[in-house]
């Protein structure tokens, strides 16, 4: 959810109202060992809406992504620094749970990987071990409604018992996003959700994006100039593990202020 403070900041007048970003960076680095993979990134993103990360292979988006749920934590070699705050709170404070801050920060992956376990399976696995679901007509609740969200509801209803791989590449992605959305996050992170799918399973996963962008905070690493021009509102170029500039997804793809990104976007490298 959006959160409001009433702060006294600097050149503001007293007792106005100031919107606290979601998410916000300030001087986060990422280190693999001596490799500085991400420099001195600050950026807020909204709490709602969707932010687009676009940039070469390489340049440190998926690894700002990453750092959004704590998922470098599994790299032994990995080490950040900076500051990193979900709604004010620092999600590196060593007394934070890594494991509650996932089941608020939902994750979609390049390639779909529903667990092998059955459609209904996939859905319910969260809210059970989370403790969200008090009886079976709770999950059964749960278990729909995400589908419903996830736009998959009407192609499954009558084979929830049936093994989650079955379903095609699409489908799968749409379950997956249904199984990130089940535990009641206030993010989703999607890191190239599409590339893996056809032209027509991308429109449909670009259309439940819009749908949820009204009451989620979504951020998406994608490779397609024109994906993030569909599917956000504001989006952010990285470079050489630089964030280059940030905003408006219409201004940065007409007007960028930074040469770089103007060359990234007319082709000339990248």
């Amino acid at each position: 959810m959006d959160m409001t403070v009433t702060a006294e900041l600097p050149g503001a007048q007293a007792g106005a109202v100031v919107r606290v970003p979601k998410i916000s960076a300030r001087g986060v680095n990422v280190f693999y060992g001596e490799k500085h993979a991400l420099k001195d990134v600050s950026v807020d993103i909204p709490g709602k809406g969707v932010m687009a990360f676009i940039g070469p292979s390489g340049c440190g988006k998926s690894t700002f992504l990453r750092c959004i749920n704590r998922m470098n934590d599994t790299v032994p070699t990995c080490r950040v620094t900076g500051k990193l705050t979900i709604d004010g709170e620092d999600i590196y404070d060593p007394t934070l749970d890594p494991v509650q801050l996932r089941a608020r920060v939902g994750m979609v992956f390049q390639k779909p990987n529903p667990f092998p376990k059955s459609i209904y399976e996939n859905i319910a696995y969260g809210p059970r071990i989370h403790g969200l679901a008090r009886t079976k007509a709770d999950l059964d609740e749960i278990v729909t409604s995400s589908l419903e969200k996830a736009g998959l509801w009407n192609e499954v209803k009558d084979r929830l018992n049936d093994p989650g791989t079955g379903l095609s590449g699409g489908q799968q992605q749409r379950l997956c996003i249904a199984r990130a959305v089940a535990v009641s996050p206030d993010i989703i992170l999607m890191d190239e959700p599409c590339s893996a799918l056809d032209p027509i399973a991308t429109a449909k996963v670009e259309e439940l994006i819009d749908e949820l962008r009204s009451n989620y905070c979504i951020v998406i690493v994608t490779h397609s100039f024109a994906q993030a021009a569909r599917v956000s509102q504001r989006t952010a170029f990285f470079h050489l593990g630089l964030l280059v500039e940030e905003g408006p997804t219409d201004f940065i793809f007409a007007t960028p202020r930074d040469q770089r990104t103007q060359d990234y976007i007319t082709g000339r490298f990248g």
